[in-house]
């Protein structure tokens, strides 16, 4: 017989802000400020997803803008 207690407890991780234990309120977060930080980071810009060189619709390379050779 097969009970929950039997399950494996997932490893909380970290807050990645300040290192501290996540709450399960805030999900990755241990609090709602460590939240609102992460937040204001990906808005003003701080992250960034690298991504590939953009194509045209038609598959075709993008030209290259003026002046940017």
């Amino acid at each position: 017989m097969y009970r929950m207690t039997d399950a494996p407890v997932p490893r909380a991780r970290p807050c990645p802000i300040c290192g501290k234990p996540a709450v399960a309120e805030f999900r990755t977060f241990c609090s709602r400020r460590c939240a609102d930080v992460d937040l204001n980071r990906w808005l003003s810009g701080v992250y960034a997803v690298p991504g590939k060189a953009e194509e045209a619709e038609d598959g075709d390379p993008a030209p290259e803008p003026e002046g940017e050779a």
